[in-house]
Protein backbone atom coordinates (compact mmCIF):
# COMPACT_ATOMS: atom_id res chain seq x y z
CA UNK A 1 0.00 0.00 0.00
CA UNK A 2 2.81 3.02 0.85
CA UNK A 3 5.25 1.39 -1.94
CA UNK A 4 2.14 1.92 -4.55
CA UNK A 5 1.08 5.53 -3.18
CA UNK A 6 4.96 6.14 -3.21
CA UNK A 7 5.66 5.35 -6.62
CA UNK A 8 2.31 7.48 -7.69
CA UNK A 9 3.63 10.30 -5.57
CA UNK A 10 7.29 9.96 -7.47
CA UNK A 11 5.02 9.59 -11.19
CA UNK A 12 3.40 12.60 -10.26
CA UNK A 13 6.20 14.82 -9.12
CA UNK A 14 8.17 13.47 -12.29
CA UNK A 15 5.38 14.65 -14.48
CA UNK A 16 5.22 18.17 -13.08
CA UNK A 17 9.00 18.44 -13.26
CA UNK A 18 9.19 16.96 -16.73
CA UNK A 19 6.27 19.40 -17.81
CA UNK A 20 8.17 22.75 -15.82
CA UNK A 21 11.42 21.85 -17.31
CA UNK A 22 10.65 21.36 -20.96
CA UNK A 23 8.43 23.92 -20.56
CA UNK A 24 11.29 26.68 -19.37
CA UNK A 25 14.02 25.52 -21.60
CA UNK A 26 11.81 26.95 -24.55
CA UNK A 27 13.21 30.23 -22.85
CA UNK A 28 16.51 29.75 -23.76
CA UNK A 29 15.53 30.06 -27.78
CA UNK A 30 13.51 33.23 -26.61
CA UNK A 31 16.60 34.63 -24.66
CA UNK A 32 18.66 33.94 -27.51
CA UNK A 33 16.50 36.25 -29.96
CA UNK A 34 15.90 38.84 -27.32
CA UNK A 35 19.42 38.97 -27.13
CA UNK A 36 20.11 39.01 -30.62
CA UNK A 37 17.76 41.78 -31.23
CA UNK A 38 18.95 43.99 -28.60
CA UNK A 39 22.37 43.56 -30.18
CA UNK A 40 21.13 44.41 -33.31
CA UNK A 41 19.13 47.54 -32.22
CA UNK A 42 21.98 48.69 -29.93
CA UNK A 43 24.32 49.05 -32.40
CA UNK A 44 22.75 49.07 -35.90
CA UNK A 45 20.00 51.24 -35.04
CA UNK A 46 21.24 52.98 -31.87
CA UNK A 47 17.97 51.88 -30.13
CA UNK A 48 17.78 50.47 -26.90
CA UNK A 49 15.19 49.73 -24.16
CA UNK A 50 15.91 48.71 -20.38
CA UNK A 51 12.67 46.91 -20.14
CA UNK A 52 13.83 44.38 -23.20
CA UNK A 53 17.56 44.24 -21.56
CA UNK A 54 16.06 43.02 -18.26
CA UNK A 55 13.34 40.54 -19.59
CA UNK A 56 16.12 38.58 -20.64
CA UNK A 57 17.30 38.61 -17.19
CA UNK A 58 13.83 37.68 -16.12
CA UNK A 59 13.79 34.70 -18.50
CA UNK A 60 17.46 33.96 -17.67
CA UNK A 61 16.00 33.46 -13.83
CA UNK A 62 13.23 31.73 -15.03
CA UNK A 63 15.45 29.10 -16.73
CA UNK A 64 17.45 28.66 -13.78
CA UNK A 65 14.68 28.53 -10.81
CA UNK A 66 12.37 26.60 -12.33
CA UNK A 67 14.64 23.76 -14.32
CA UNK A 68 16.47 22.84 -11.31
CA UNK A 69 14.02 20.23 -10.39
CA UNK A 70 14.21 19.10 -14.11
CA UNK A 71 17.86 18.53 -13.71
CA UNK A 72 18.32 16.72 -10.30
CA UNK A 73 15.90 14.18 -11.75
CA UNK A 74 18.18 13.83 -14.62
CA UNK A 75 21.26 13.73 -12.28
CA UNK A 76 22.39 16.50 -14.55
CA UNK A 77 23.98 18.69 -11.60
CA UNK A 78 27.84 18.51 -11.09
CA UNK A 79 28.93 15.30 -9.58
CA UNK A 80 32.44 14.92 -8.50
CA UNK A 81 32.30 11.34 -10.11
CA UNK A 82 35.07 9.60 -8.51
CA UNK A 83 33.67 6.35 -7.19
CA UNK A 84 30.18 6.59 -8.44
CA UNK A 85 29.93 4.97 -11.79
CA UNK A 86 31.40 1.99 -10.15
CA UNK A 87 29.18 1.72 -7.69
CA UNK A 88 26.46 -0.90 -8.15
CA UNK A 89 22.49 0.48 -7.59
CA UNK A 90 21.99 0.13 -4.20
CA UNK A 91 25.13 1.17 -3.52
CA UNK A 92 24.03 4.83 -5.71
CA UNK A 93 20.92 4.62 -3.71
CA UNK A 94 22.36 4.87 -0.56
CA UNK A 95 24.21 7.32 -1.69
CA UNK A 96 22.09 9.17 -3.10
CA UNK A 97 19.75 8.94 -0.07
CA UNK A 98 21.95 10.45 2.15
CA UNK A 99 22.57 12.73 -0.36
CA UNK A 100 19.04 14.14 -0.67
CA UNK A 101 18.25 13.77 2.70
CA UNK A 102 21.04 15.60 4.80
CA UNK A 103 22.28 18.13 1.84
CA UNK A 104 19.78 18.42 -0.91
CA UNK A 105 16.84 19.08 1.72
CA UNK A 106 18.36 21.36 4.47
CA UNK A 107 19.85 23.96 1.89
CA UNK A 108 15.99 24.12 0.28
CA UNK A 109 14.55 24.35 3.29
CA UNK A 110 16.74 26.93 4.33
CA UNK A 111 16.81 28.73 1.28
CA UNK A 112 12.95 29.33 1.52
CA UNK A 113 12.98 30.36 5.40
CA UNK A 114 15.73 32.34 4.65
CA UNK A 115 14.02 33.95 1.45
CA UNK A 116 10.69 34.80 2.57
CA UNK A 117 10.91 37.82 4.63
CA UNK A 118 13.05 39.21 1.36
CA UNK A 119 10.19 38.17 -0.53
CA UNK A 120 7.27 39.16 1.49
CA UNK A 121 9.11 43.01 1.49
CA UNK A 122 9.36 43.08 -2.22
CA UNK A 123 5.60 42.18 -2.63
CA UNK A 124 4.33 44.92 -0.15
CA UNK A 125 6.07 47.72 -1.98
CA UNK A 126 5.29 46.24 -5.08
CA UNK A 127 8.86 46.51 -5.91
CA UNK A 128 9.60 47.73 -9.82
CA UNK A 129 12.72 48.16 -11.50
CA UNK A 130 15.09 51.21 -10.45
CA UNK A 131 15.81 52.24 -13.58
CA UNK A 132 13.72 54.51 -15.37
CA UNK A 133 11.40 52.43 -18.20
CA UNK A 134 12.28 48.91 -16.29
CA UNK A 135 10.08 46.27 -16.01
CA UNK A 136 7.82 47.04 -12.62
CA UNK A 137 7.57 43.59 -11.72
CA UNK A 138 10.98 42.77 -9.28
CA UNK A 139 8.85 41.31 -6.63
CA UNK A 140 7.87 38.65 -9.52
CA UNK A 141 11.01 37.63 -10.08
CA UNK A 142 12.08 37.70 -6.38
CA UNK A 143 9.62 35.36 -5.85
CA UNK A 144 11.44 32.66 -8.06
CA UNK A 145 14.01 32.26 -5.10
CA UNK A 146 10.72 30.54 -3.40
CA UNK A 147 9.88 28.62 -6.28
CA UNK A 148 13.39 27.14 -6.61
CA UNK A 149 13.55 26.16 -3.12
CA UNK A 150 9.45 24.21 -3.48
CA UNK A 151 10.10 22.59 -6.51
CA UNK A 152 13.73 21.37 -5.72
CA UNK A 153 12.52 19.73 -1.95
CA UNK A 154 9.62 18.42 -4.17
CA UNK A 155 11.90 16.70 -6.89
CA UNK A 156 14.09 16.05 -3.99
CA UNK A 157 11.46 13.82 -2.21
CA UNK A 158 10.62 11.94 -4.88
CA UNK A 159 14.11 11.33 -5.24
CA UNK A 160 13.91 10.06 -1.54
CA UNK A 161 11.11 7.82 -2.63
CA UNK A 162 12.88 6.58 -5.69
CA UNK A 163 15.94 5.38 -3.93
CA UNK A 164 13.64 3.86 -0.87
CA UNK A 165 12.05 1.96 -3.46
CA UNK A 166 15.54 0.51 -5.28
CA UNK A 167 16.61 -0.22 -2.00
CA UNK A 168 13.88 -2.18 -1.22
CA UNK A 169 12.75 -3.95 -4.41
CA UNK A 170 15.76 -3.19 -6.34
CA UNK A 171 16.61 -1.18 -9.66
CA UNK A 172 13.09 -2.44 -11.30
CA UNK A 173 13.66 0.12 -13.78
CA UNK A 174 16.90 -1.17 -15.17
CA UNK A 175 15.81 -4.74 -15.10
CA UNK A 176 13.18 -3.30 -17.30
CA UNK A 177 15.45 -1.20 -19.48
CA UNK A 178 17.45 -4.28 -20.16
CA UNK A 179 14.91 -6.86 -21.30
CA UNK A 180 13.55 -4.32 -23.45
CA UNK A 181 17.32 -4.29 -24.99
CA UNK A 182 17.63 -7.57 -24.93
CA UNK A 183 14.12 -8.49 -27.24
CA UNK A 184 14.94 -5.24 -29.69
CA UNK A 185 18.44 -7.14 -29.85
CA UNK A 186 16.35 -10.86 -30.42
CA UNK A 187 14.09 -9.08 -32.97
CA UNK A 188 17.10 -7.44 -34.53
CA UNK A 189 19.15 -10.92 -35.05
CA UNK A 190 15.91 -12.45 -36.02
CA UNK A 191 15.47 -10.06 -38.75
CA UNK A 192 19.16 -10.37 -40.22
CA UNK A 193 18.82 -14.33 -39.94
CA UNK A 194 15.80 -13.81 -41.70
CA UNK A 195 16.95 -11.94 -44.40
CA UNK A 196 19.68 -13.25 -44.88
CA UNK A 197 17.86 -17.07 -45.33
CA UNK A 198 15.88 -15.08 -48.02
CA UNK A 199 19.37 -14.07 -49.93
CA UNK A 200 19.75 -17.98 -50.02
CA UNK A 201 16.38 -19.10 -51.24
CA UNK A 202 17.19 -16.27 -54.27
CA UNK A 203 20.32 -17.41 -54.91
Amino acid sequence: MLISLAKKFVQTIDLITEILGKGVAWLTLLIVLLTFSIVVLRYGFNLGWIGMQESVLYFHGLVFMLGAGYTLKHDGHVRVDIFYQQYSAKQKAWLNLFGSLFLLLPVCIFIFFISVNYVISSWQIMEQSPEAGGLPLVYLNKSLILLLAVTLTLQGVAEILRNVMVLLQGPAELVEADNLQGNLQGMLHDNQTGNSHDVEEIK
